[in-house]
């Protein structure tokens, strides 16, 4: 299916717990791989803002997850550290290891990538930073604490 980005809706805000939402208020995604029909895995043609995140540093259990920048300059966080990535780097992150990881732009221009990533199903996201753990339910996602209260 031929798709352009100027067809697929704009998303922005978040499913994360209130607490959470600001780190990623930046962020402007369009869900390329569902306007196509995708089903086995999800692409995302993502804008971050200056001073915005992709997402809270996280892992997860039984998803893969590749990211490809197409404009600007993004810093990768990880659990070795920090890494800047320009137009034409990519960094996967297969599933289960654990290596919290996100994007920040900490420039003063918009950073244009795709994301990709499979939607193996029970898949659990762990957020190091963060008292929060994301379980993958048939009505979605799921956010508790590390110790298991769920999130309002």
């Amino acid at each position: 299916m031929l798709i352009t980005p100027d067809q697929v809706p704009i998303e922005t805000g978040s499913s994360y717990p209130e607490t959470f939402q600001s780190a990623v208020a930046g962020r402007i995604k369009q869900r390329l791989g569902n306007a196509a029909g995708l089903s086995n895995f999800g692409v995302n043609l993502t804008r971050l803002t200056p001073g915005s995140c992709s997402a809270l540093r996280h892992w997860h259990s039984r998803q893969d997850e590749f990211i490809y920048i197409l404009q600007g300059q993004a810093t990768l966080i990880t659990n070795e550290g920090e890494q800047d990535l320009t137009a034409g780097m990519a960094a996967g992150f297969p599933a289960s290891v654990e290596d919290g990881h996100h994007l920040v732009n900490r420039s003063q221009a918009d950073v244009l990538y795709l994301e990709v990533g499979d939607r193996t199903e029970e898949d659990c996201v762990r957020y190091p930073d963060n008292d929060l753990v994301a379980t993958q339910t048939e009505q979605g996602w799921t956010f508790s604490h590390r110790d298991g209260a769920r999130y309002p």
